[in-house]
């Protein structure tokens, strides 16, 4: 199941808005309103307990193991992962309600949600009104907000801006110097209160993509020649030292000066910084061959090696401005 979204039924545990995401899977909604009306068609409305681990002795006793639970599913009864006494599982309906009054007030729409694997990470896309719009053709980007949360110790919920360009899909990560675009809570019991500062974020995400649209128009009007393209790549991409061969890593770097010339949709953004900043999420994003759709979506989404690349690239551009 290369897509690793939950299977329950014969069907995959996930909704969406608009055209059909994730290797045609997922129930389509024209326009959840609340929460709990997405969670419950996504079959996010679970919820998850900890329990005390304990070890099989010679195939006979138990004993607990100390200072170690499990988190378990309680709907079905899966183990989801092994986690220490401090940790507080965030339950889903916690983690998503804080969406809600953004929705009542037309602030936002629930867009995507779905379960990865037995349930240990899902998470929830709300879309923002309007777009960002780029250049002289108005490229448009789509604003969105990403909440995330794993039941299974492995992450922090993080809910975080996610622009998204529409025209070839790329998630255009950004890291706004002095701004706090991204709210990390940690699995504590205080984490349901905690996640009220998420509101921080969402109060601000107006003030924020406002800064966004000036740094990237500004970069659709920055021009580089291809000897600075082929400086930029290198830098994002160097060399290995310690390699016996840089021949990948040349590769890679070919790869991604190639959709700079010949994939950026019609030339829209060629030979200027914001077209070299889509050719690093381009081939993050859908071309840096990773066969598995959801290891691709922790790497360019979750803070995988796609979503580090390409923060780096946006601070790398925003410095050449």
């Amino acid at each position: 199941m290369s897509h690793n979204l939950e299977q329950r039924e014969g069907q995959a545990s996930m909704f969406f808005t608009g055209d059909i995401p994730w290797h045609q899977l997922g129930r389509r909604l024209d326009k959840p309103a609340t929460a709990a009306e997405a969670m419950e068609t996504a079959r996010l409305d679970y919820t998850v307990v900890k329990k005390p681990l304990k070890a099989i002795i010679h195939g006979r006793h138990y004993a607990d193991v100390h200072g170690s639970f499990a988190t378990v599913r309680t709907d079905t009864n899966v183990v989801l992962g092994v986690v220490g006494s401090r940790y507080e599982p965030v339950q889903n309906r916690d983690a998503f309600n804080f969406f809600d009054p953004l929705i009542d007030r037309d602030e936002a729409a629930y867009h995507t949600a779905g379960v990865l694997g037995r349930g240990e990470k899902i998470w929830m896309l709300a879309r923002l009104p309007d777009y960002i719009r780029v250049g002289k053709k108005a490229d448009p980007i789509e604003k969105f907000v990403l909440l995330y949360n794993s039941h299974d110790g492995s992450s922090v919920v993080r809910c975080k801006l996610t622009p998204i360009r529409v025209v070839c899909n790329n998630t255009l990560t950004a890291a706004l110097n002095g701004s706090e675009q991204e709210v990390r809570i940690r699995h504590t019991p205080s984490a349901a209160e905690r996640l009220q500062e998420a509101h921080k974020l969402l109060g601000l995400t107006n003030q924020l993509y406002t800064q966004l649209d000036y740094i990237f128009n500004r970069m659709a009007l920055k021009k580089i020649s291809g000897q600075q393209l082929v400086a930029y790549v290198k830098t994002l991409v160097p060399d290995n030292p310690e390699a016996e061969s840089n021949t990948r890593t040349e590769n890679i770097r070919n790869q991604i000066l190639s959709l700079h010339d010949d994939v950026l949709e019609a030339a829209m953004h060629r030979g200027s910084m914001f077209g070299a900043l889509n050719a690093i999420s381009e081939y993050t994003d859908h071309d840096s061959n990773q066969k598995d759709p959801s290891k691709q979506l922790r790497s360019i989404w979750f803070g995988g090696a796609g979503e580090l690349l390409k923060q780096r690239a946006f601070k790398l551009a925003e410095l050449k401005l």
